[in-house]
């Protein structure tokens, strides 16, 4: 026991310690795009009580329209920080000078050692072993798809959604530990409506209790006690969700939520029936008519209920997002959506990368012992025998159908990978755990006489069933303490590990003659029970431990290293300069600062959707659009204006912003994601690239050459003002004022202001809102812009698909263009054509193909051509993991040639630092 505590403490310190890095590197700095906002939210929180932050309409964001962020934010984390806050303030412990920006960015730290804790007791409970657990908490505490969502300064709602998400199903598969488990659903229903307040995958936590309380009706093993604990965690857990206002009544009405829900319906009928049949003492045959006439009757009402409220709209349609996961292609027909990289499928470079080889391992084997025990006790059931109430059938299953339904979505979507995290983790517990008792029982025949060790056989072994009788009927008088009906059952739920102890194959032939065994069986059982058997099975068990403790020792080495490169924020990072001298790359806050520090207070800035978030919580000044993309027309038209000839931009930017802000000095700059500005423009405006939903024209062609709509794009002109031979930003209508210190931010004023639509937008007679005096007061473009306004179309999104009036040619010609594409080297690019011809002739182009961009590719890295490669990728991310015939990539030789700026392009794309070439060199063991 106390090396299992010891064992716990340093879990927790190792989960702790290794998020730690960001913030002992970096310091207390939030990190990325979307933390930033939430940071901006948890002040305003903090700041204004309550009351004010669930009526906040801000007007600094997505100008000039503004975003409510009350009603439309999961509000869970900015409640938790300011909760910890002021709870530290009242401990006194301020006086360690702890703020509110420290404390979230210690947030996912903490909450990495709590989920990391929670997930040991699910692993425990499923397992029914407390080594198990360790091993799983041991798994989860550095595991990297834990880490990429919970790392020091990553203030994201992922940081806490896990924990709630891992309180939430141990609290669910405790409530069905036994009949009399039921009121923990209590506990599960507020657990849940904290994971709702969260994040939004709260979708997914919903329907896989919602999936295991179905699977467990179908199989046969509904009663009472399921339908106590289902109902309480759906009842309470539905009506604290529709309190959070982001949700509402979507519960009811999405068609995400609504399987949890005929779950729900299913078992209030269910239980009716049986209810009816227990009170009139009916008969097997009356019973079956009483049942099918009690589901006739709400199979009835339940179609006249959809036939009623179907036509109006009540129902919601699938997101995008959701509605990608069960398609084929993985394009969502959305330019916008399409240009996150986490949204595309997972590759099997990506499970190892993020779960390694220790979890791709083990949990499969975990996953295949857990079946084969709901297997066992079911054949029992199918048997006629009564299965032990506390056989954790309900945890087995659980981590069984987590497993299935965990791996199916991300497979769907890499993002998805952090929810395969947890169950990973568990499922390569149950396999340690498991390991490790079998070792730990053969290790302890060094001290065991042989002797001893025949006695325990001897107890081992069935009795006849009137001394099986006896010895059920004396344990059947002992209570535990934690409820179990008796001891006998705990006995019998721990059955399934009895094979696995050290005397098994005893066991497993005791009911048997020795002689039944053959002379090779007797020979073997022999040399088992001879004192160098025992020897040989100690060396074993010694040399099992060993490797345990060896692979998990790489394990965390390999984590240790993961967590070092998610630990580097992209607000700031560290580099080298050409003489080898190490700096810190801070140009982006120090840019944001400068707005902050230089410009009036009520300044429009005018910058790409990704940036939004940190120039309204950092520069604290309005923007035009930020990272919640909740508005495509709005970003497309950002979109428009950034991809348009310098005059025409000029003309609509002149009425919008202030300044314009640009990423610039190679990597992941705006240069390398313009061609998504100008395909999420044109989703809303064809006439941008007319004909050609993918703006192929919108480009570079051979030698890194601007096609003629880039080198006449703002975009371009002021990205490349006067760092490329007669590129210059129109002086009447563009003026730069600050250029970071390293060059990867410029800023241009914008000249010529209109100040009538700066005025007439500031005025809040000019918002259109809900009543008079309300604080909704949704915000309208100028009347300088109506033309502008005319050219748009309603772009229709796949969640629109049941609503209709989606533009089907533009549809099909984007994914004819998205999909099912073939590479061919035209110098400039790849462009987009169908595969054609037999399977030889075209595995003999794609060999050409991929030999030729090999060679491209590895002279513009040489050349250390970033932008050009930057363009590249934005067009073709799958480049990044292109394999030559020696089974190098990109990655190879970037680190080869020391262009680690290249290298961090590269790794942006999601190539894989741990892959093999096919000596079995890894791309980061020729890093410098």
């Amino acid at each position: 026991m106390a090396l299992r505590v010891v064992a716990i403490l340093l879990i927790a310190y190792t989960a702790f310690d290794i998020r730690m890095h960001a913030i002992r590197v970096y310091g207390r700095v939030i990190h990325e795009f979307d933390p930033w906002f939430n940071f901006r939210a948890t002040q305003y929180l903090a700041d204004h009580g309550w009351s004010k932050f669930f009526k906040w309409f801000d007007y600094m964001s997505w100008y000039p329209l503004g975003r409510p962020i009350g009603t439309t934010i999961y509000p869970g984390m900015q409640i938790t920080s300011v909760a910890i806050w002021r709870l530290l303030k009242a401990t006194g412990v301020a006086s360690l000078k702890m703020s509110l920006n420290d404390v979230c960015c210690f947030v996912p730290c903490w909450f990495g050692v709590s989920a990391t804790l929670l997930l040991g007791l699910i692993a425990a409970e499923a397992a029914n072993s407390a080594n198990a657990g360790i091993f799983a908490a041991a798994v989860m505490a550095i595991v990297p798809a834990h880490l990429m969502r919970s790392v020091g300064g990553g203030y994201d709602n992922e940081s806490i959604a896990l924990t709630a998400m891992c309180l939430t199903f141990f609290l669910w598969i405790r409530s069905l530990r036994n009949e009399r488990s039921w009121p923990v659903g209590v506990l599960t229903g507020v657990a849940y409506v904290y994971m709702v307040a969260a994040w939004g995958g709260y979708i997914f936590v919903l329907n896989m209790i919602g999936v295991h309380a179905g699977l467990l009706t179908l199989v046969g093993l509904y009663n009472s006690s399921l339908y106590r604990a289902y109902t309480l965690f759906y009842v309470i857990g539905t009506y604290g969700a529709m309190s959070v206002p982001v949700v509402g009544w979507s519960p009811l009405k999405s068609l995400e939520q609504l399987g949890p829900f005929a779950v729900f319906a299913f078992m209030q009928v269910l239980e009716l029936s049986n209810a009816l049949v227990r009170a009139r003492k009916l008969s097997p045959r009356e019973a079956f008519k009483m049942r099918s006439t009690v589901f006739a009757v709400a199979a009835a009402v339940a179609s006249v209920v959809l036939a009623v409220l179907w036509p109006t709209g009540y129902f919601g349609p699938l997101s995008s997002r959701v509605r990608g996961l069960f398609v084929k292609h993985t394009r969502t027909g959305n330019p916008l959506v399409d240009s996150v990289a986490e949204h595309q499928p997972a590759s099997d470079q990506a499970y190892y990368q993020y779960l390694q080889m220790w979890s791709c391992y083990l949990a499969p084997a975990g996953w295949a012992y857990l079946l084969l025990g709901v297997w066992w006790h079911y054949g029992k059931w199918w048997l006629g025998t009564r299965i032990p109430a506390d056989a954790r059938l309900a945890g087995k299953t659980f981590l069984l159908t987590y497993g299935v339904v965990g791996y199916y979505f991300c497979n769907k979507m890499v993002r998805l990978i952090i929810l395969l995290g947890p169950v990973a983790s568990a499922l390569s517990g149950v396999s340690a755990g498991l390991i490790f008792d079998w070792a730990v029982a053969h290790l302890s025949l060094l001290w065991q006489p042989a002797e001893a060790e025949a006695e325990d056989e001897n107890a081992q072994r069935p009795k006849s069933k009137g001394a099986a009788a006896a010895a059920a009927g004396a344990a059947k008088s002992k209570k535990d303490a934690g409820g179990d009906k008796d001891s006998a059952k705990r006995t019998a739920g721990s059955a399934s590990w009895w094979w696995w102890s050290s005397s098994s194959s005893s066991s497993s032939s005791s009911s048997r003659k020795r002689g039944s065994l053959g002379k090779f069986g007797t020979e073997v059982r022999a040399f088992y029970d001879h004192p160098a058997g025992r020897v040989v099975r100690v060396l074993i068990a010694v040399n099992v431990l060993w490797l345990q403790l060896k692979y998990y020792r790489d394990f965390y080495h390999t984590c240790q290293s993961m967590a070092e490169g998610m630990s580097q924020p992209s607000i700031m990072f560290r580099a080298n300069l050409r003489d080898g001298t190490p700096v810190m790359i801070d140009d982006y806050r120090e840019a944001y600062w400068w707005l902050r520090d230089n410009t009036p207070a009520d300044s429009r800035v005018m910058a790409w959707w990704d940036y939004g978030y940190q120039i309204a919580g950092i520069a604290n000044r309005t923007t035009i659009a930020d990272g919640n993309t909740w508005n495509h027309e709005h970003i497309a038209t950002l979109g428009r204006c950034l991809t348009a000839p310098e005059k025409h931009a000029h003309r609509i930017i002149r009425h919008l912003a202030d300044y314009v802000l640009l990423w610039t000095g190679g990597g992941g700059d705006d240069l390398a994601k313009s061609p998504h500005m100008a395909r999420i423009g044109n989703s809303v405006y064809d006439d941008i690239c007319p004909g050609d939903p993918t703006c192929r024209m919108f480009g570079f062609e051979r030698g890194g050459v601007p096609t003629p709509m880039m080198a006449n794009s703002v975009l371009y002109k002021l990205h490349s003002h006067n760092l490329r031979p007669g590129v210059q930003a129109d002086p009447s209508r563009f003026q730069e004022v600050y250029q970071s210190k390293y060059g990867k931010v410029r800023i241009f004023k914008v000249l010529s202001v209109s100040r009538e639509s700066k005025e007439w937008a500031a005025n809040p007679a000019n918002r259109v809102c809900d009543a008079p005096g309300s604080w909704y007061c949704a915000g309208r473009y100028p009347p300088a812009l109506q033309w502008l306004e005319k050219k748009k179309k309603a772009f229709r999104q796949l969640e629109d698909f049941n609503r209709g009036g989606r533009d089907e040619k533009y549809y099909e010609e984007y994914m004819a263009r998205m999909e099912g594409r073939k590479m061919t080297g035209d110098g400039g690019g790849v462009g987009v054509e169908r595969a054609k011809g037999g399977n030889g002739g075209a595995k003999k182009a794609v060999k050409k193909m991929v030999d030729e961009f090999s060679a491209k590719l590895k002279k513009l890295i040489a050349a250390n051509a970033v932008d050009e490669i930057a363009h590249l990728l934005a067009n073709e991310p799958e480049l990044a993991n292109l394999r030559s015939a020696d089974g190098r990539g990109p990655l190879w030789w970037a680190y080869e040639a020391g262009k680690t700026e290249v290298a961090a392009l590269l790794l942006a794309a999601g190539a894989d630092p741990e892959a093999t070439d096919s000596e079995g060199m890894r791309p980061v063991d020729l890093k410098a």
